[in-house]
């Protein structure tokens, strides 16, 4: 519907298609509001840090000081980022034996 199809007789037409394309507009905005707060990085605290990777705050503290562990100092705070922590976590992925077989296996090369 455009323009030049507005009359009286079929302004109700014009007046619910005008209101399903808010509706739909609304959903759009709605939706995109949605997507850039979740794509925000929000700085945690070294408490919500230790929950996530389940070390004591003495141990996160050795972590930061050997610079083992993704951080950020802003003055005497510490901050962290838990999708950083979750990376730092998956780095640390030790192959089982049936990876390790099966890469023998995939390059000639046996291990014992």
């Amino acid at each position: 519907m455009n323009a030049n199809e507005i009359s009286f007789e079929n302004l109700p037409k014009a007046v619910a298609f005008l209101s399903h394309q808010i509706e739909e507009l609304k959903t759009i905005v709605k939706n995109k509001g949605t997507i850039e707060i979740n794509n925000k990085k929000n700085p945690i605290s070294i408490d919500q840090a230790c929950t996530i990777i389940k070390k004591a705050k003495p141990t996160v503290y050795t972590l930061v000081r050997k610079r083992q562990i993704p951080h950020y100092k802003n003055g005497k705070k510490l901050y962290f980022y838990e999708d950083e922590l979750l990376d730092w976590i998956a780095q640390g992925k030790r192959k089982t034996i049936q990876e390790i077989d099966e890469i023998a296996h995939k390059t000639g090369k046996r291990f014992k």
